[in-house]
C-alpha cells in the first residue's frame, strides 16, 4: 500500500456509496410501493432510503475523498449515457425484495470501470464492495415470516420502468450518522479515453 493511504493518527472514517438515481416521477413511483410494502408487511426497512441502484460502496479514511472524486469524475468523462430498464420484482433469499433490472450489461460495464479505482476505496478494515448484480430494493433485512409472506404476492406482480442513465451519485455518511448526504453528481460525457486520460494525469 502507499504511503498516501496509510493510516493518519485522527483520521475519520466515512461511508461512501456510489449510485444510479431514476427521475422524479420513477422515484415518486418506487417510493409509493415502498410505503405500501411498509403498511402491509409491517417492514419498517422499506420506508428508509431513496431509491436508486447501488453500483458500489466502500469505507474510507474522508483524507481520500477529493482523490476518489477526481478518479470517479475521470470515469463517468469516458461514460456514455444508458437506458435502464425495470421490469417486475425479484427476491434475495431470505431477506430482501426487489425491482429487477433488465438492461444489467451497461450497469456491469460501469462497474468494472469502478473496480479500477479499487485501490482508492480500500482500508485496512473494509473491503469495497462492487455490485455486479443490480436491483432495486423495496425493502431489505425483512424476518424470515416477511420474506415468505410478501415474496408470495410480489412474485406475481408486474412492474416496468424506465429511465436514462446520465449520471451517477457519490453519497457519503459520516460515522454516528443514519442518512447519505450527496457528495457529487458525476455526469457521463461519452468522451474520448485519450481526453479522460488527459484529466487523469494533466
Amino acid at each position: 500500500m502507499s504511503k498516501s493511504l496509510n493510516y493518519m493518527p485522527g483520521e475519520i472514517h466515512a461511508d461512501y456509496k456510489i449510485v444510479l438515481n431514476p427521475h422524479e416521477d420513477l422515484r415518486v413511483k418506487i417510493v409509493n410501493i415502498k410505503k405500501d410494502f411498509g403498511e402491509n408487511y409491517k417492514a419498517p426497512t422499506a420506508l428508509w432510503g431513496k431509491p436508486h441502484i447501488m453500483l458500489a460502496k466502500f469505507t474510507v479514511w474522508q483524507m481520500m475523498e477529493d482523490r476518489i472524486v477526481h478518479r470517479l469524475k475521470v470515469s463517468a468523462m469516458g461514460m456514455p449515457p444508458f437506458k435502464v430498464l425495470l421490469k417486475d420484482y425479484g427476491s434475495i433469499p431470505s431477506h430482501s425484495i426487489v425491482i429487477n433490472v433488465a438492461s444489467k450489461l451497461p450497469i456491469q460495464h460501469l462497474v468494472k470501470e469502478l473496480r479500477t479505482a479499487k485501490r482508492l476505496m480500500k482500508s485496512p478494515d473494509h473491503v469495497p464492495f462492487f455490485n455486479i448484480d443490480p436491483h432495486l430494493i423495496i425493502a431489505s433485512k425483512l424476518l424470515p415470516a416477511q420474506y415468505e409472506k410478501s415474496w408470495l404476492e410480489y412474485s406475481h406482480k408486474s412492474f416496468t420502468g424506465s429511465f436514462i442513465a446520465d449520471t451517477m451519485l457519490l453519497l457519503k455518511r459520516n460515522e454516528g450518522e443514519k442518512a447519505y448526504q450527496i457528495v457529487k453528481r458525476l455526469e457521463f460525457m461519452n468522451l474520448p479515453v485519450s481526453t479522460t486520460q488527459g484529466q487523469l494525469f494533466p
